[in-house]
Formats: structure tokens, sequence, C-alpha cells
């Protein structure tokens, strides 16, 4: 491959309880089509595999009774915790115990092997491709105002800020990206979280939302569309996974041709609203 190519990296974030190598592994047909799509580009995808290893009984599908000598290593940015509240309310405080060092992780990836053009992320992942977005998106200093206006909110992620900047001229590991792909994502809940989605994230967006998806609800998913200025949102008839078929292979080639390009037409927005399109609007081979 020749060296004058222009790079296209794309930062890769794959879901809970998964790696970076599984991750790869469930997207070659996606790295394939990326490839074959932008013959002018070098396109290199990275892998970052989360920091906190998790415990088999920690695991959605836990099995005491199985040969945990033969389960693959599983992965997390973060944990949630739910801790109750002191205000005697029943609903518990949703906690995402290790979140910073999940960010870090993150940001040494993109020092290490950026800047990146773009993001795609996976259910936990996902979320955390949308919190990238929106720590890398605007003004750096309105973003750090946004976080500490929040009371008793997330700090902002220190990893993601250079030496050398200021309060008033803060600098990030790099600059916004020009998109990101959203599969079975999801807003991080209750107020401790929104300095990451206030202001709104302004990052190109296009969201995958499984028909019939029972580990990440549709709600949840529009939780996180709703707090994205750009986004496209695609309904498949599947459930939480990654539809690796032709026509949703399409729709993120094109929407990424689209970001790379700086086009503005097709943008997310309709009258003000979120371009959506459905299965039954495609053209798919089942």
């Amino acid at each position: 491959m020749s060296t004058s190519q222009t790079p296209l990296k794309i930062l890769m974030l794959h879901g809970y309880t998964q790696s970076g190598p599984l991750f790869r592994s469930k997207t070659r047909a996606l790295e394939k089509a990326l490839i074959k799509a932008f013959p002018g580009y070098s396109v290199q995808l990275s892998y970052p595999t989360a920091p906190h290893r998790l415990e088999p009984s920690s695991l959605p599908d836990f099995n005491p009774d199985s040969d945990l000598q033969d389960a693959e290593p599983a992965y997390g940015w973060w944990q949630r915790k739910d801790i109750p509240r002191g205000d005697g309310s029943e609903e518990p405080e949703i906690i995402y115990q290790g979140l910073q060092v999940g960010l870090a992780r993150i940001a040494q990836t993109i020092k290490d092997q950026g800047p990146f053009d773009g993001v795609i992320g996976f259910s936990q992942g996902a979320c955390a491709a949308g919190m990238v977005s929106s720590l890398l998106d605007g003004s750096p200093k309105a973003r750090l105002e946004g976080f500490a206006a929040v009371p008793h909110g997330e700090p902002f992620p220190s990893s993601f800020l250079l030496d050398g900047g200021s309060a008033s001229e803060p600098k990030l590991v790099q600059p916004p990206v020009k998109f990101g792909v959203i599969y079975s994502g999801f807003r991080a809940p209750g107020n401790r979280y929104r300095g990451f989605y206030e202001p709104r994230i302004g990052t190109r967006t296009m969201h995958f939302l499984g028909a019939l998806d029972t580990v990440v609800d549709e709600g949840r998913s529009r939780s996180l569309i709703g707090v994205c200025e750009e986004a496209e949102v695609v309904v498949h008839p599947g459930g939480h996974f990654l539809p690796m078929q032709k026509p949703w292979l399409d729709a993120v080639i094109g929407f990424i041709a689209r970001c790379m390009k700086g086009d503005g037409q097709g943008n997310g927005k309709e009258d003000g609203k979120h371009q959506e399109e459905k299965v039954e609007d495609m053209d798919v081979p089942f």
C-alpha cells in the first residue's frame, strides 16, 4: 500500500464483556468494506481493549457450573453500580465505577495512534463513543465549564487534556472527530453525567437501533440520539449485535463518505428532526 495515501483513522470501541481483538473479529466485514470503498485512503482501525477485566461472576450469562478455564477474557470500560440515595428515594443512583480509568485508556490510544477521523462503538463502547465525541467537540473551554456547572457531577476527564494549556485556553488530545457511528448506544443516566451532554453533541452521528434489541431498549438509545445535534438513525430488524449485511454496511459507508467530504447535505436534520430510515424503506435481502 502506498505511503502517500491519506490516512483514514477510526477508533473502534468494543462492548461490555468484549475485547479489542474480539471486536475486530466481529467487524472484519466492515473493515473490508471500508478498504474497498475508500481506495484513496489508508484505512486504519484501532481496537483498544478496555482496562477493567471482569470477574466471571459479574458477567450477565455467568454459570457457576461452567468451566471457567476455557472462558474468553472479558473487559469493560466501566462497571455499573447502583448506589442507594441518601434522600430516601427508591430509585438508586447509577454510578459508572472506573469510568475515568476507562476514558484514560481511550485518551492514551488517541495519543499513541491518533488523531482519529471518527469513532465507532457498540453497546457500552457506543456510550463511550458518544462521550469521546462530546469531549472533543466544540470549544474545550465551554465543555469544561459545562462539566463544572453540574452539582456533584462527574469531573471532566483530565486524561483528555494536554499539558501546555490554560484555564482560558485548554488543549485537548486531538481536534473534534468528523463522525461517530453508534451501534446499540445509550446515554449515561442521571444528573452526574450531564456534563457529557450539555452543550449537546455537535459531531455528526449515525445510530443503529435493533428492533428486537432486549439489552439496550429503544428508549435508552433515543436518549442519546436526543442530545446529538446532527443524528441519522437506522433501525435494523435484529437484536443486540452489529448488522454486517450489505444494506447496513452501505449505510455506514455512505455516512462516513459524506462526513469525510464535509457534505452539508443529508446532515441528519429534516425540518428540525432527526433523519430516520427503517428496514421497510431499505433494500434488504430478507
